[in-house]
């Protein structure tokens, strides 16, 4: 049995919205280019421009405490280093996050949204990322997130409600196996075409989850959820590239199924 993806998507700045793609390229021990690669550090946090150690993600701006960042769609272009932040379909801030000008506008402009006395820190280091998982180890910042649709699909009908899957912030989204499969994937291998990736971590989920896409507001606690209806509160998977290649919405995507 095998599955297909359906979605592909980066987050180029923790917390804010994602970007869907028409295809990525991924290479070993790599991430997904430019996700996660800016954040918003809290104010007197411990992030301090150019600061390479990992921080947790309490340490940022982010879903599980700012549910209004929700309200907003952000673009950034890689090319340009232009933020784009549109709400209610109206562009309300172009910045260019890689120049000084560029970056406090944006720390500013969220300040202001989110109602805080003083501006976040715009961070952003070469090689980094600031993904969840960054704090466990280097190889695991730059693993890829993946979700079972079929999972999303069992728990939306337990809780007897739509559930969008842009909850869970994955990376690779796919559908055609059976739910929670992706569960026994821990050293596991994946594969869509050419590329081999190996499943290193199964995705406890937050608070963030608990956040509507569409109306930023805390309308469902599913890691409580989660646990009550299955007993854990993982939704998808961490897996490592081993083997490069690009991937496209359609893909076939393969891995062994428990037993």
């Amino acid at each position: 049995m095998a599955g297909e993806i359906r979605g592909l998507y980066v987050y180029p700045v923790k917390g804010l919205s994602p970007q869907e793609l028409p295809h990525v390229t991924l290479e070993p021990g790599r991430g997904v280019p430019h996700d996660r690669g800016f954040a918003l550090a809290r104010p007197g946090g411990k992030y301090t421009p150019g600061l390479a150690e990992p921080l947790p993600k309490t340490q940022f701006l982010m879903l599980a405490r700012d549910a209004a960042l929700a309200g907003f769609r952000t673009h950034f272009d890689p090319t340009s280093g232009v933020l784009r932040v549109d709400r209610d379909g109206h562009t309300v801030l172009e910045a260019e996050l890689t120049t000084d000008d560029g970056a406090e506008a944006v720390s500013t402009f969220f300040a202001e949204a989110l109602g805080l006395s003083t501006p976040p820190v715009l961070a952003h280091v070469d090689g980094r990322r600031f993904t969840d998982v960054s704090v466990v180890s280097d190889a695991m910042m730059n693993a890829v997130s993946l979700v079972n649709l079929a999972s999303v699909r069992a728990l939306a009908e337990r809780l007897d409600m739509p559930l969008d899957p842009r909850r869970f912030r994955a990376n690779i989204y796919f559908d055609g196996l059976p739910p929670f499969s992706e569960r026994a994937l821990v050293d596991e291998e994946i594969t869509v075409g050419d590329l081999r990736l190996r499943g290193v971590l199964a995705t406890k989920r937050c608070a963030a989850t608990q956040v509507n896409p569409d109306t930023a507001e805390r309308d469902v606690d599913l890691p409580r959820r989660l646990h009550e209806e299955f007993g854990h509160n993982e939704m998808g998977v961490y897996a490592e590239v081993l083997d490069g290649g690009t991937i496209h919405p359609g893909d076939v995507i393969d891995y062994p199924l428990p037993h």
